[in-house]
């Protein structure tokens, strides 16, 4: 058994789509109509046939006051593993992106954390060991 796809809830699509591509780097994988949404899903590029990450709209109900909840209390909806923290660090903040954390020392890892702008904050960790 593998992990195929795994999503994070995004606020809007086409927002979510650029921040997630031009800004992170990863590339569609796939792009499909479903209604009034897409089935959107980025890869990384240094694994293009690996997990999916599945842009999906946050139109449920119940998905605004989770969102929510875990943006107040600073957890991360994902974690995305870099090789060099503080040169991803340096790069997306010249990108505008906004951290809620700064880069630092956690047990095995040294991580950061960052605002999505689509109501997520995502995490990225460096293993210490690799």
């Amino acid at each position: 058994m593998r992990i195929y796809v795994t999503s994070v809830p995004v606020d809007d699509q086409a927002k979510a789509e650029d921040f997630y591509t031009r800004v992170l780097g990863f590339r569609v994988k796939h792009d499909v109509p479903v209604g009034e949404d897409r089935w959107l899903t980025v890869v990384s590029p240094e694994n293009p046939d690996g997990t999916e990450l599945l842009l999906e709209p946050s139109g449920h109900p119940a998905v605004g006051p989770y969102k929510a909840a875990l943006v107040e209390d600073g957890i991360p909806i994902a974690s995305f593993q870099v090789d060099d923290l503080d040169a991803e660090h340096r790069r997306l903040v010249s990108l505008g992106v906004a951290f809620t954390q700064p880069p630092m020392d956690a047990g095995p890892v040294r991580m950061a954390v960052f605002d999505d702008t689509c109501g997520n904050l995502i995490q990225i960790i460096e293993m210490k060991d690799a």
